[in-house]
């Protein structure tokens, strides 16, 4: 039964080509797209992840409403209050209430891989006549390294010489370059209370992002004592052991204390909401497969059917069944799936492995070459297989069923 379903698809090389070339194309387009959205949305996790806190515990910031205060000024009157000028302002904490006990709740909790303090404020460095604001991050080096990344944009300099105290300080490239700055030299830095304190710039990062690359580190002792605040905290972040259930343990811990808990996916909701639309491209993607070559195959066994009716007499009248005709056109739909998706798996593949060489983001510590991050997940191989092959078993059904309802008497009535 296969040796004539080869035989009658080799007869009409033409349809039989365009067919195959249907599938073929669809499969590798598919690889190649999945790979290129799957490769990015990777990417971009990875970055989201790893760059910062997977959950910030911020010192909670609620903002006054127009008529937030009118039941306490107006208290038998309040519905019927109006303000030309109504009031506003910050309700929130300047920092957060009891640090210690969140040290203590995330070092029982055994989700958590790590956490850091972190003391976060504005501040002006000033290197001769020269003066740039920037935001001043005072954390815990060891601890920070493991909540984050930083450590590894680390060009110059280890970012674990913040330990060490005694006001240092590393800068990003960005604020590097305005301040004309080197390192192992003494920058003048004040948040705006009390005279201005000497660092000492012991290292630089770059990590390609400009707005990341004019902020500074410092040790949190260290910030805490330029920032008259000693022991104060306004967050702290904190690393995981499944990033993915981030949302899920920020939402509960929100509930047991007065900070804003967020994780690294609400932060970013509005990016995360991309690769919905990506998602979207490559669901029609798997419809553009599934209909070129699903018609490619219903139109070449079709007009198989019609043209072979003598053949399909002649093969009942010598005793196949309606089985083994509806198997004889079922197994070349089959036969043009399985080879055109083969095919196209392994062009996409080494498509892929093409793009993966071609410098076209921005280079990175992470990615000095600057190539394009494609995914070659095994899934992704797996779905192109199974869309090849559910579309053309689904388009040889029609008329492989056509063919089997044929009786010999039927053809010769028709003048087949």
């Amino acid at each position: 039964m296969i040796f004539l379903a080869i035989r009658y698809l080799i007869e009409r090389k033409r349809q039989t080509l365009l067919t195959f070339l249907g599938v073929f194309l669809g499969t590798m387009a598919y690889v190649a797209v999945s790979g290129f959205f799957l490769g990015f949305h990777v990417f971009i996790v990875e970055q989201l992840v790893n760059n910062a806190a997977q959950i910030h515990i911020q010192a909670r910031k609620d903002y006054l409403s127009a008529h937030q205060l009118d039941q306490a000024f107006y208290e038998n009157s309040y519905r019927h209050v109006f303000w030309y000028f109504p009031p506003s302002g910050n309700l929130g904490y300047l920092e957060v209430q009891d640090p210690q006990s969140w040290y203590e709740r995330l070092a029982r909790d055994p989700r958590v891989e790590a956490y850091s303090p972190l003391l976060t404020t504005a501040a002006l460095f000033s290197l001769s006549k020269i003066s740039v604001s920037a935001v001043l991050i005072g954390c815990n080096p060891i601890q920070q390294q493991k909540v984050t990344s930083i450590a590894d944009y680390v060009v110059d300099g280890h970012f674990r010489d913040l330990a060490v105290g005694g006001n240092r300080v590393i800068l990003g490239d960005e604020l590097m370059k305005r301040l004309g700055v080197g390192i192992n030299q003494t920058v003048r830095v004040s948040v705006g209370t009390g005279n201005a304190s000497p660092f000492k710039v012991v290292g630089r990062y770059y990590t390609g992002n400009r707005f990341a690359d004019s902020q500074a580190y410092a040790a949190i002792n260290d910030v805490q004592r330029l920032n008259g605040t000693p022991n104060q905290v306004n967050e702290i972040g904190v690393r995981l052991k499944d990033y993915r259930q981030a949302a899920a343990i920020a939402t509960n811990w929100s509930r047991i204390a007065p900070e804003r808990t967020e994780s690294w996916d609400q932060q970013n909701a509005n990016i995360l909401s991309v690769f919905r639309i990506q998602d979207a491209l490559r669901f029609s993607m798997i419809a553009t497969v599934v209909i070129v070559a699903g018609f490619g195959i219903y139109n070449v066994l079709n007009m198989t059917v019609n043209q072979k009716r003598q053949d399909i007499a002649i093969l009942r009248s010598m005793g196949y069944d309606t089985f083994d005709v509806v198997m004889l056109f079922f197994s070349q739909g089959l036969i043009l799936g399985v080879l055109g998706g083969a095919c196209g798996l392994f062009a996409g593949y080494f498509f892929c492995r093409y793009l993966q060489t071609i410098p076209f983001m921005p280079a990175a510590p992470g990615n000095p070459q600057g190539y394009l991050h494609i995914s070659l997940d095994s899934a992704i191989y797996i779905q192109a297989a199974l869309v090849a092959l559910i579309s053309s078993s689904l388009a040889s059904i029609l008329p492989a069923r056509a063919a089997g309802r044929l009786t010999p008497i039927d053809i010769i009535r028709a003048g087949g």
